[in-house]
C-alpha cells in the first residue's frame, strides 16, 4: 500500500500577475459602460428638452376717447330786477296762453339790484363770453330788413314737397350768426337744412341787450319751405 496519494491532475499555481490584470480589466470595462450609460442618458434628456422662446404681446393702445362736445351754458343772472316794455302794437283781441313759458315773478319787478337781473340771481352774474337764452335779455335780438330768404331746392319743389327746418344758433355781440354753433333742432329733408345753412352768414341782426350792452344770444328759429313761398 502506498502512505502518499498522488492527485490525479496537478492543480495549476495562480498567478498573482493574472489576477492583477483581470481586476483592472473588469474595472474598465465596469467604468466604461458606467460611462456611457450616463452620458446616453445626459443626451437622451438634451434631445428631449425643446427651447421655449417667450413672446410678449404688446397691448392694442386704447383709442382715444372722443372730447365731450362743448354745450353752451347760460350765464347765471345777476340779482337786479326787470323792466316792462309797453306793445308797440296794442292786440284787438285776447292772445292765446302759452303755458310752456315761464311764469311771471312779481319779485323780479321791484327795481332793486342790477337792472335786468332777477330777484334770485347770482353776485356778479352776467358773463360776458356766454350766450343768453331768450328770457334772460331786456331785448331779445331781431333779423334786419333785407336777409336773404333759403332757396327752395329745385328737386324738393319739383316734386312738390314741402318742409320745415327750425335751426338752433348763436347770434353775437355784432349781430352775426356763429355758424360754429349751428344745430338742427328739427329738419324735414337734408336739402332744405342745407338752404338754411348755406344763408345764414350773409344774415345780419340787432344783437341782444342787457343792460344797455350788446350780448350773445341763443335763438331757435324756423325755417318753412312751401309752394307758396
Amino acid at each position: 500500500m502506498f502512505n502518499t496519494l498522488l492527485e490525479s491532475k496537478a492543480k495549476r499555481q495562480k498567478s498573482t500577475s493574472g489576477t492583477v490584470f483581470s481586476v483592472i480589466a473588469h474595472v474598465v470595462i465596469i467604468t466604461g459602460a458606467v460611462y456611457a450609460t450616463a452620458h446616453a442618458g445626459i443626451k437622451n434628456k438634451k434631445e428631449k428638452v425643446e427651447k421655449l422662446n417667450f413672446v410678449q404681446v404688446k397691448k392694442a393702445p386704447e383709442p382715444p376717447k372722443p372730447k365731450p362736445q362743448e354745450q353752451l351754458v347760460a350765464p347765471p343772472p345777476p340779482k337786479g330786477f326787470q323792466t316792462l316794455a309797453a306793445p308797440v302794437n296794442i292786440p284787438d283781441v285776447i292772445p292765446s296762453v302759452d303755458l310752456t313759458k315761464k311764469v311771471t315773478d312779481e319779485a323780479d319787478f321791484t327795481g332793486k339790484g342790477v337792472q335786468g337781473g332777477v330777484a334770485n340771481g347770482k353776485e356778479g352774474g352776467h358773463a360776458t363770453d356766454q350766450p343768453y337764452f331768450d328770457f334772460q335779455v331786456e331785448k331779445q335780438a331781431a333779423a334786419l330788413p333785407g336777409n336773404p330768404a333759403p332757396r327752395y331746392p329745385d328737386m324738393l319743389q319739383t316734386a312738390g314737397i314741402a318742409g320745415q327746418v327750425i335751426a338752433q344758433f348763436v347770434i353775437d355781440t355784432t349781430g352775426k350768426v356763429d355758424m360754429s354753433t349751428f344745430k338742427v333742432i328739427k329738419s324735414d329733408n337734408d336739402l332744405f337744412t342745407e338752404a338754411v345753412k348755406a344763408i345764414l352768414p350773409r344774415c345780419k341782426f340787432l344783437p341782444a341787450e342787457v343792460g344797455g350792452r350788446h350780448v350773445k344770444e341763443l335763438v331757435e328759429t324756423p325755417y318753412v319751405f312751401n309752394m307758396k313761398s
